[in-house]
């Protein structure tokens, strides 16, 4: 992947297809490239996706917060000479595309928020045992990958949809073989700046159209976090999708995309 420099550091970045820009913001401790099975079904948009601050091939750089994040995604766009764009942002990367729309909005033409949350007093938190495991997972990753996925992936996905489908696993091997693994330090201080992200009482200023998509067997971030962010956007609608998990676009990838999509271009 290229590396660009945005703002004070240097983010590793790529484009997939031709029209009109997506900036693709990826969630916790995942790089850029874990939107590689999604491209394909994204036609008609140049899908730009990175890794955020301390992924991948991007800088290692404090702060590791989401205005931070946030910045860099809207200083990306700058140097790619983008002045606005969709935006589409999973997990920890809807935390982002949420502080975008705040901190930028001019630069957020509509919004897909996928498995997300308003973080803060008003969010209905994991379990603290699915936090702990996921910790576990994200820090194993750069010793025992296999161990690792053994324990993230019924996290991200129902267990019965991990016992009938063996094949992501060798997938999320793969992908993880393609870049270096986030060091523990990053990983407990992006886990800290997301633990202070709370956007509940300034949601009602973001004006774009959103899509408030999530699974209903999310476990990680349960969907009652979609109701709260439907109620506090203006211009929200929301898509559940009632037997997908955290990782919700597995579950039906093209009908959910395609959906999207139709938002997207409407």
């Amino acid at each position: 992947m290229p590396i660009v420099k945005a703002g004070d550091i240097n983010l590793s970045y790529d484009t997939f297809g031709v029209g009109e820009p997506l900036l693709l913001i990826m969630g916790f401790g995942a790089p850029g490239i874990a939107w590689m099975p999604v491209l394909p079904m994204l036609a008609g948009f140049k899908c730009i996706y990175f890794d955020n601050r301390g992924i991948g091939n991007s800088d290692k750089a404090d702060p590791y917060t989401v205005p931070q994040m946030a910045d860099d995604a809207a200083h990306l766009l700058s140097a790619l000479g983008i002045d606005s764009a969709l935006v589409y942002g999973v997990s920890m990367g809807g935390m982002i595309a949420q502080e975008l729309a705040l901190r930028h909005p001019a630069r957020v033409r509509k919004m897909v928020l996928g498995c997300t949350t308003t973080g803060g007093p008003n969010a209905t938190p994991p379990d603290e045992e699915t936090i702990a495991a996921l910790l576990t997972a994200m820090k194993l990753m750069a010793t025992d990958p296999e161990q690792a996925l053994d324990i993230l992936l019924p996290i991200m996905h129902p267990p019965d949809f991990v016992a009938a489908h063996p094949e992501i696993k060798q997938m999320a091997l793969m992908g993880a073989a393609m870049v270096p693994p986030a060091p523990p330090e990053v990983i407990d201080r992006t886990l800290a700046g997301i633990a202070r992200f709370d956007s509940y009482e300034r949601l009602p200023q973001v004006k774009c159209p959103v899509l408030i998509v999530h699974g209903g067997r999310d476990i990680m971030l349960k969907p009652a976090n979609a109701e709260t962010l439907k109620s506090r956007l203006p211009q929200a609608e929301m898509f559940m999708i009632p037997n997908a998990g955290h990782n919700f676009f597995a579950e039906d990838p093209m009908g959910i995309h395609q959906r999207i999509i139709e938002f997207l271009k409407r």
